[in-house]
């Protein structure tokens, strides 16, 4: 309860320049080659994909979102590791974030969120740096719906995730167009739901004494 009340908190505070928020979340895209080349679109016949594929990988994004801002990022890249985390990370804290004292990191409780895989990427000055620019807060399990990047990612999944692409590289440029699309127009998460409302719509979650 602690967990789900904390996030919920979290998107009730009024924007920071000093202090954004931002979801992080990351996901897996499996990389199709066509297997006969697609025909394409033809008066009266919508195109058409063969239902064979020849697979060329897998690539993992790691998507930034700023919910207060309407803004997010994502990165593409070759493997998930906690390595590739924290380079999401070290992007997030000196690319997009660089002024802020302190970014308030809403994730999930996956072993690779956490300041053990900045050391294992960099440093141990560099790993300190940045660790010290973040307030960690983690999602309550079967709770990930709290974090907003899942949101994105669901956004994402419709123009990029279900489409085949045979290369890490066209993800990443379909996924920046996305980005630049969305943030061209941007605008904040208006979440509905706050602490008081989930105490009685989420009574019987709660512990009875």
């Amino acid at each position: 309860m602690r967990n789900r009340e904390d996030i919920l908190d979290l998107h009730e505070q009024a924007e920071d320049p000093d202090r954004p928020l931002v979801c992080f979340d990351e996901t897996a895209k499996a990389l199709h080659e066509h297997y006969r080349p697609p025909t394409p679109v033809q008066p009266g016949r919508p195109a058409r994909d063969d239902y064979q594929y020849d697979r060329m990988g897998t690539c993992s994004l790691f998507l930034l979102s700023a919910p207060l801002l309407g803004g997010r990022a994502v990165q593409v890249r070759a493997r998930r590791t906690a390595v590739d985390c924290a380079h999401a990370l070290r992007d997030l804290a000196e690319v997009h974030c660089p002024k802020a004292e302190t970014i308030v990191l809403v994730c999930d409780n996956l072993n690779t969120h956490t300041p053990k895989s900045l050391h294992k990427a960099f440093d141990q000055a560099t790993a300190d740096r940045l660790a010290a620019r973040f307030e960690w807060h983690y999602t309550p399990p079967h709770g990930r719906g709290l974090n907003m990047a899942e949101c994105e990612l669901s956004v994402l999944a419709r123009p990029c995730r279900n489409r085949r692409f045979p290369e890490q590289a066209r993800v990443a440029a379909e996924t920046a167009a996305w980005c630049r699309h969305r943030n061209r127009d941007a605008k904040p998460v208006k979440w509905h739901c706050n602490t008081a409302d989930a105490r009685i719509k989420l009574q019987h979650l709660y512990p009875s004494y």
